[in-house]
């Protein structure tokens, strides 16, 4: 009874924009308090207080010494550097030059420039951020659909959740106790189809609609393809690193994430592109952004501990037993809890806060984790674009100059919703997606 009324407290909190962290931390502690001082059948709050604060004190000096979690704060300091240092957007304007000519070519650059931020940033709200500023404005200046050019971004902002290295996936890998190693190369096909879909659809509907994408009248110079291509070596260089090594086994994830960080300073520096005033701002965004992270992986560990103090989990995978649901179905479910859960809260919130039931569940039907992790970030990606509250449609929204309303993107979202849908369930019906490069780094 506790863990239940504990739990629907916390979502009230959430749904009043409680922050994430403390709606967590705070909730547990209070519920574990009370646990202890109840445990004897009548209300002992002095033998309460040491088991409390000892629960609380250990599970969040445990997360915060894990060896894993110290590659966030590195991951993220790549990705800072690399946008201000334009590494991120060399690979958008070299996709601009090499598909010019196809129908779309500047949307498909957009979509191919999200991926290549994403593969080495790890943040889908970043990268909408980033590449809205970039991309949206020069395809409405061309004469884009106004829908075609903000959709384009927010579902390639996307793609940060999937394509390694993704703070969701050392999240999960952590709260799992799950290699990120295997996580990250398991994200790697399941991402690749998502930006191949994304292109057909842009394909399509310029297609259908000739008018949406006027065609880039800009004139090519001998040798502007192959520039561009080169300028693009950092970021090819960096990628490298990161899936390179762990698949070839030079090194784990958290020594990829030191490696490409520091190589990052260095072919800034050496190219005259990083000076300190932008190697200062990188560092203020990144401990900005990584103390956020850690304060909900606290409050979440926290409330893993009060998860399993009361029994919620156990009992609600008897139920599911009890009730014999298909695979298929508790996938289904499963999907509608993250949809729902979408509309207010952001990806690392619902992860964090649902992992403690849906880990044991699957566990229960033998599923491998590894590839249930990409079921999982392939829903919350998805959710950060669906109606009434994608948050990288607000995020294009709020960025884009002159301003796009959010009915509009998400009209131009719903397209892409479609093939989101798809990749989905083949994830689903087709493990060997997730699990071919996992398997063969074995």
């Amino acid at each position: 009874m506790l863990g239940l009324v504990g739990f629907a407290c916390t979502l009230l909190l959430l749904m009043f924009r409680v922050p994430i962290a403390f709606s967590l931390a705070g909730v547990s502690s209070v519920f574990i308090f009370l646990f202890f001082a109840m445990r004897s059948g009548g209300f002992d709050i002095e033998s309460a207080v040491a088991p409390t604060l000892t629960m609380i004190s250990s599970n969040a000096f445990d997360l915060v010494h894990s060896y894993d979690l110290s590659m966030i704060p590195l991951f993220v300091l790549l990705g800072h550097i690399a946008f201000h240092t334009g590494i991120t957007t060399d690979i958008y304007h070299a996709a601009r030059v090499w598909l010019k000519r196809l129908p779309g070519g500047v949307a498909m650059a957009s979509v191919f420039g999200c991926g290549g931020f994403s593969a080495i940033t790890g943040s889908s709200i970043a990268c909408a951020s980033a590449m809205g500023k970039i991309c949206v404005p020069e395809m409405l200046r061309m004469g884009y659909d106004k829908r075609l050019a903000t959709s384009t971004v927010a579902v390639g902002g996307t793609l940060g959740s999937l394509i390694p290295p993704s703070v969701l996936f050392i999240v999960y890998g952590i709260f799992t106790e799950m290699s990120v190693s295997r996580l990250f190369l398991a994200g790697v096909i399941p991402g690749l189809i998502s930006l191949v879909g994304f292109l057909v659809v842009i394909y399509i509907w310029v297609k259908r609609n000739p008018s949406d994408a006027p065609a880039d009248t800009t004139l090519l110079i001998k040798g502007d393809r192959r520039k561009a291509a080169i300028r693009c070596w950092p970021a090819v260089l960096l990628f490298t690193i990161i899936i390179g090594g762990i698949y070839g086994g030079l090194f784990t994830a958290t020594e990829a994430a030191a490696i490409s960080a520091f190589s990052v300073i260095i072919i800034g520096s050496l190219q005259k592109r990083l000076n300190w005033q932008q190697f200062m701002q990188s560092i203020k965004e990144t401990c900005t952004q990584t103390t956020s992270i850690f304060f909900i992986a606290a409050g979440a560990k926290i409330f893993v501990g009060f998860v399993a103090l009361t029994g919620m989990a156990p009992a609600l995978v008897g139920l599911i037993e009890a009730a014999d649901v298909s695979l298929w179905l508790l996938l289904i479910m499963i999907a509608g809890v993250y949809f729902l859960l979408g509309m207010f809260l952001d990806p690392l919130g619902i992860m964090v806060l649902t992992l403690p039931f849906l880990i044991p569940m699957v566990e229960g039907y033998g599923l491998d984790l590894i590839w249930f992790g990409v079921v999982i970030i392939k829903l919350l990606e998805i959710s950060l674009i669906t109606p009434p509250v994608g948050l990288n449609v607000f995020v294009i929204a709020s960025v884009t100059k002159p301003s796009v309303a959010v009915y509009d993107i998400f009209m131009g979202v719903t397209r892409f919703l479609v093939m989101d849908i798809l990749v989905l369930v083949a994830i689903i019906a087709f493990p060997i997606l997730s699990l071919l490069l996992p398997n063969l780094m074995m």
